[in-house]
């Protein structure tokens, strides 16, 4: 056994692509090893990126795969054999192979089913060859959202250009081609630093320390340790009571950048800082990958009064700007910023890297502030006719006919509101949907697409608008992202349902339904941002998915389909941002789809009961019960309407009717009061009864009447508590 290495060597590759890229590589050279029984039991494998480099380093690597039995897979069971027999497709597949078919043998490729396959003796081959073969298959099928031919005539397309490519198995060179060049042993170090030439490896765990040594950080954590620390040094430097501002986004992309990170802090007039801070903010962030530096806090409190301009809504928690949604309290920003760079330079040459970075940042700054005062001379309510010349989509018109149907969509949600006892402002709300899209005109959002609405929102406070107003305005696209927060305000909330509601109905009414991974007009996202704000607002918002729907007037033509959107939705919700399993979810969604917090928290009531032996062996029994009525119908047996007590001839069944009946009477009143985890225990209490009927009671009687009454009984139990889950759906053991 012995240690692989491959690294391919490229052209800077984008920050975004590098972290996916490194995950799947890692993913394709160790399921390729595995598929051709190269590695041992204990194999390990680790991954390195950097901008020119993507790297697997895999233990345990036999140098000789062994000896196999290994054939081709065939048709499934269920095709190759009826009734024990074979097919004619089962007797195809063995004439094909060369073999009988009392030959073919069974096997189980879960999750996808039982399969036929043929045993043929595979001798094994060197690792060498397998991987020399085998590889450059697997860096062709790499994803990337855009690819590139750099070679006229060749058929190679990858991210970028490659530049070197090195593959070890201990000290032995594997002969990987790919891209035009043949791997060797030689990598190469930090492009300035580091030069470029050749640095020969001599073992595949010298990789990481031979590339230290020419001024690269192979390894991702190690690099974000790096930036980590640098940060804090940096804004030690310039002076107590400062911290730098805390972005786990920003800090993944400059680590993405960087091969050899230092920082330089750097400074700026603090005249700017009478601009709102989420104009500074995405200056820094979005447009020059600065970190911004702020005050510490002292208590509750920012350590002055607000800026004069930096009145926008008074947020007690950050900007998704400020770090997708992250709501930990900010600190007011001081006039300083922190770029990270791939390079390290002496004193003369930061100072001058310094100078550069702050002429660039005071001009972006200045562009800002130009925008801001110049966007005051025409107030949002005269900027309300512009919408008419900005097109919203063709087919539906300008981004004016789309407000007026928001409008209409966020008052009849707001009368739901109302109605079951919410307080809403509906004028503010009102102004806040007729206002919302006004900024797309304002030249300060044309400059920096990513602040529109919450530069809304900043005019509407400055403009004497009220809080309300001004901060639906400002949340209407939240939550952008599962990750991210939803609008803080009920008129907020409202609002971006509604916004989001209008662009997806208008769109399937359109027939421009997503499909496949095709989604050009995000409305997965806007959907996932509804279910997020049923799911999460605080206080609770009392609207469901059909309220939205309702409010949204979707024709009779489209709704199945949007309701149908809206399930699959609330499916994602629950099993990526609530971490449920699919059978739970599955449950819990067939009992009802509707309300999105009510199913939350059905969902983690099941959850937290499912293991209990009693509830596994009543979800069991269920799923029997339901078996049972399902062949009954298909054989067209009757059942009876309700279950008369008089044809309950045995003591189980007798018992079992009783006891689900005081139960269902318990459940009815804890389900009333979403007291859903002891409404699930109650449900377990029938294990007892519900076994004695199994064992003691025949249902399909030969007596057409002790028969039918039977059935209802069963379908009685599962109407009764099927409200909650539908626990036939639930996955035990066994």
């Amino acid at each position: 056994m012995a240690e692989f290495l491959f690294e391919i060597g490229l052209e800077e590759v984008p920050a975004r692509m590098i972290a996916g890229a490194q995950a799947e590589l890692r993913k394709r050279v160790v399921g390729m090893l595995d598929r051709e029984y190269l590695l041992d039991g204990n194999s390990v494998a680790k991954s390195y990126s950097t901008p020119r480099r993507l790297a697997v380093l895999v233990t345990g690597v036999l140098s000789q795969a062994p000896s196999v039995n290994k054939g081709p897979i065939g048709p499934s069971v269920k095709v190759a054999y009826k009734d024990g027999v074979p097919t004619l497709a089962a007797e195809a597949f063995a004439r094909k192979c060369g073999v009988t078919v009392n030959e073919l043998r069974k096997i189980d490729l879960s999750p996808k089913g039982v399969y036929v396959t043929v045993d043929i003796q595979t001798e094994g081959r060197a690792a060498v060859d397998v991987i020399a073969e085998e590889l450059p298959k697997e860096l062709a099928g790499i994803y990337w959202a855009k690819n590139m031919v750099w070679r006229a005539g060749r058929p190679e397309r990858f991210v970028r250009p490659v530049r070197w490519l090195l593959a070890l198995l201990g000290e032995v060179v594997v002969p990987v081609s790919f891209g035009g060049f043949t791997a060797g042993n030689t990598t190469r170090g930090h492009r300035v630093l580091g030069g470029d030439e050749a640095i020969p490896i001599g073992f595949p765990d010298e990789y990481a320390q031979t590339l230290l040594k020419a001024h690269v950080v192979a390894d991702v954590e190690a690099r974000r340790l790096v930036i980590r620390k640098a940060l804090d040094k940096a804004t030690r430097a310039a002076g107590t009571g400062l911290r730098w501002r805390e972005d786990e986004a920003l800090l993944d992309t400059v680590t993405h950048l960087t091969e050899w990170p230092t920082v330089v802090l750097g400074s700026f007039e603090p005249e700017y800082l009478a601009l709102p801070e989420e104009v500074l903010v995405t200056v820094m962030r979005d447009h020059q990958k600065y970190f911004a530096v702020e005050e510490q806090e002292t208590g509750n409190s920012h350590p002055s009064e607000p800026r004069p301009l930096a009145g926008g809504p008074d947020r007690e928690q950050g900007t998704e700007e400020q770090g997708r949604g992250n709501r930990e309290q900010k600190g007011r920003l001081a006039a300083h910023f922190l770029a990270v760079l791939n390079t390290k330079a002496d004193a003369a040459g930061e100072e001058v890297i310094r100078h550069g970075n702050e002429r660039v940042l005071r001009a972006r700054f200045n562009d800002a502030r130009f925008f801001w005062e110049f966007d005051q001379r025409v107030l949002l309510v005269e900027r309300v006719a512009r919408l008419e010349k900005v097109t919203f989509q063709k087919d539906l018109g300008s981004y004016a006919a789309k407000t007026e149907r928001v409008r209409a969509v966020a008052a009849s949600l707001a009368g739901v509101v109302k109605a079951r006892g919410s307080k809403l402002d509906g004028a503010a709300l009102d102004t806040a949907a007729r206002l919302a899209k006004t900024d797309l005109t304002t030249e300060l959002v044309k400059e920096f697409t990513e602040l529109q609405g919450q530069v809304g929102g900043l005019y509407a406070r400055a403009q004497g608008f009220s809080a309300a107003a001004a901060d639906a305005i400002y949340d209407q696209y939240l939550p952008k992202s599962m990750e991210d927060a939803v609008p803080r305000t009920v008129e907020g909330a409202v609002l971006a349902i509604a916004d989001k509601a209008d662009t997806i109905v208008g769109m399937f009414g359109l027939g421009l339904e997503p499909t496949g991974s095709k989604d050009p007009f995000a409305l997965r996202r806007a959907a996932n941002g509804i279910v997020k704000i049923l799911a999460e607002s605080e206080p609770a918002l009392p609207l469901t998915l059909g309220d939205v729907v309702d409010a949204a007037s979707v024709s009779e033509k489209v709704r199945l389909s949007v309701e149908t959107f809206f399930a699959e939705r609330l499916e994602f919700y629950l099993r990526e941002a609530k971490g449920q399993a699919y059978d739970v979810v599955k449950a819990v969604l067939a009992a009802g789809a509707n309300d999105v917090r009510d199913a939350v928290a059905r969902a983690e009531a099941v959850t937290a009961v499912r293991g209990s032996e009693d509830f596994a062996a009543v979800s069991a029994a269920f799923k029997r019960m339901k078996n049972i009525l399902a062949q009954a119908a298909e054989k067209g047996i009757a059942a009876g309407g309700s279950v008369e007590a008089d044809l309950l001839r045995e003591p189980s069944e007798q018992a079992l009717a009783e006891r689900s009946a005081a139960v269902a009477e318990r459940v009815k009143s804890l389900s009333a009061e979403k007291d859903y985890r002891a409404a699930l225990e109650s449900v377990a209490t029938l294990r007892g009864p519900v076994d004695a009927f199994f064992e003691a009671v025949m249902v399909m009687a030969p007596e057409p009447e002790i028969r039918a009454n039977r059935i209802a009984l069963l379908r009685r139990v599962l109407k009764d508590f099927s409200g909650i889950a539908d626990f036939s759906e639930i996955v035990t053991a066994g």
